[in-house]
C-alpha cells in the first residue's frame, strides 16, 4: 500500500489539507417500542448549511437500544418494518439480558444490534443523494420513552 501512496504525494497532501469534518447533533424525543421517526429534514438542513459541498454524512445514534436506517416513510412501510422487527426479536421471549439486569429491554438491544447504529450517505452540491422515496429514520426500540441525541458528521470538501 505504501508504494502506491508515494506515487501521488502532492495530491494526497492537497486532499489532506482540503478535507474537512463537521459534527452536529439533533435531539429527538421518542416513545420507544419500535418508534420510527423521520429525521431526514434536520440532516438536509445541516448538510445544506455546512461549509462542505461534496462528501459523506454519517448519521449515528449513541446507545445500544436504537438504530438508524432508511425507508420510504409512509404508514404502510413503517407498519411493515415494525411488524418485521417484532417477528425478528419478539418482546415476549426470554432474553438473558433481562435475567441479568432485570430491566426488561433485552429485546431492544437485539433489535438495535440487528439494525445498526449508523448509516453513511453521500452528498453532492450540498444535496443528500437519497432516492426519491428514501428517508432517514431513527428507530427507538427501548421499553420506555427516551430523549435521543443523534450525531451527524459530515466529511468532505
Amino acid at each position: 500500500m505504501a508504494k502506491y501512496l508515494n506515487l501521488f504525494p502532492a495530491s494526497l497532501e492537497k486532499l489532506k489539507l482540503s478535507l474537512k469534518v463537521q459534527t452536529e447533533s439533533v435531539s429527538v424525543e421518542t416513545k420507544g417500542f419500535a418508534d420510527i421517526i423521520d429525521i431526514t429534514q434536520p440532516i438536509v438542513d445541516i448538510t445544506s448549511k455546512s461549509d462542505l459541498n461534496d462528501g459523506t454524512v454519517t448519521v449515528f445514534i449513541p446507545g445500544s437500544t436504537a438504530g438508524i436506517t432508511t425507508i420510504e416513510y409512509e404508514p404502510g412501510a413503517v407498519e411493515d418494518l415494525q411488524k418485521a422487527i417484532d417477528r425478528l426479536a419478539p418482546i415476549n421471549l426470554h432474553y438473558a439480558h433481562d435475567a441479568r439486569w432485570g430491566d426488561g429491554n433485552g429485546f431492544s438491544h437485539v433489535r438495535a444490534a440487528l439494525m445498526g447504529a449508523s448509516i453513511t450517505i453521500p452528498f453532492n452540491n450540498k444535496n443528500l443523494l437519497l432516492g426519491t422515496w428514501q428517508q432517514i429514520v431513527l428507530c427507538d426500540f427501548d421499553n420506555r420513552p427516551r430523549s435521543r441525541n443523534v450525531l451527524i458528521q459530515l466529511m468532505g470538501v
